[in-house]
């Protein structure tokens, strides 16, 4: 009797060791949030992801791939808001919750809310792993480990294109607030944007201007939502290659900068500047007010009345539209590589 009783404990141990997870590092959070408190779900055809989603989006999230570590837009981002789900919205971490783990992805030690994170366990690597999904539209974010700082020890490893950043309201927008000088003046600054070939040359010239507090290179006049920079370079999408320019007033004035625009390039080239042709090089300036758009006009009117340039000014005068920041090594491209 005493031996059958030692025998069922030893069975009893061997079972609970085998199904207990082996590496407590990529222990999986205790509940499966998502999953019990219920939610308003977001369900789409697959079809209709591909509409909505890039390809390397879709790839990322609907398919459950990872981005190439310190590849993405948001590892090195720490501006004061909530990252949403890039496919449905719903805020999913805050950036009081995130920090550094130099594992080359975004990483938060807890969700802004756990009814909005699913949980479910991933043995594609030969091991165990918790994914993180969206509990809203399934999308897949990444993984949760236990190797994070107290008080929670949880690391949850998101990938950046699954995440829509949008900032607190006293904060810049993400377009505005990279590579800035100065935000004394942040109350009274002003933006204005212009396209006027390659960006990193652009905003190498106009970072060096007294007055010009921040640079921001990326994509903007086209049709494609989120667009990468593989996207823009076929030309299909629509966009030009630009740089979002945040200015104090009291030191330098949009007609300085607009005087500035046409000297450091030529504006009478058309969809191209030197041996960069296309679309996306094309010469345009994107006015935020009607007085940017008067100042302009006259601006080209007096350049085509002068004899600066052979040609008439091919540059065009549009209205800004949205405005979307490029992948994080292209910003201040040249000033990093200037030695």
């Amino acid at each position: 009797m005493l031996k059958r009783i030692n025998i069922i404990l030893f069975l009893g141990i061997f079972v609970a060791a085998c199904t207990g997870n082996s590496t407590p590092s990529q222990k999986a959070p205790e509940s499966r949030d998502g999953e019990k408190n219920m939610v308003k779900k977001v369900i789409k055809t697959d079809k209709e992801w591909k509409r909505i989603l890039t390809p390397e989006q879709y790839r990322v999230m609907r398919k459950g791939a990872t981005e190439k570590p310190f590849t993405g837009e948001y590892n090195d981002h720490y501006e004061k808001g909530i990252y949403h789900c890039a496919g449905c919205g719903t805020p999913l971490f805050s950036s009081e919750n995130k920090y550094d783990h130099g594992s080359g992805w975004p990483s938060f030690t807890r969700p802004v809310d756990k009814k909005y994170i699913q949980y479910k366990d991933d043995y594609s690597l030969l091991m165990k792993r918790s994914e993180v999904r969206c509990a809203v539209c399934g999308a897949h974010l990444g993984h949760v480990f236990s190797d994070g700082p107290p008080p929670t020890h949880k690391h949850y490893c998101i990938n950046s294109i699954s995440l829509d950043f949008k900032p607190d309201n006293q904060s810049y927008p993400p377009e505005e607030s990279t590579q800035s000088k100065s935000l004394s003046h942040k109350s009274s600054s002003k933006k204005a944007t212009f396209a006027g070939g390659c960006f990193w040359g652009v905003e190498y010239k106009f970072s060096q201007l007294k007055g010009v507090l921040s640079t921001t290179v990326g994509y903007t006049g086209g049709e494609v939502k989120k667009p990468t920079y593989a996207q823009v370079c076929t030309g299909n999408t629509g966009h030009a290659e630009a740089v979002h320019i945040i200015y104090d007033p009291s030191q330098i004035t949009y007609k300085e900068l607009l005087e500035y625009f046409f000297r450091i390039h030529d504006p009478t080239q058309i969809n191209r500047q030197g041996p960069d042709r296309g679309t996306q090089y094309r010469s345009t300036i994107f006015y935020h007010t009607q007085e940017q758009k008067e100042a302009a006009q006259e601006m080209i009117a007096r350049l085509n009345q002068s004899d600066r340039f052979n040609k008439p000014i091919a540059t065009r005068i549009v209205p800004a539209s949205k405005f979307y920041k490029a992948e994080d090594y292209h910003q201040n491209y040249l000033e990093k590589r200037k030695n």
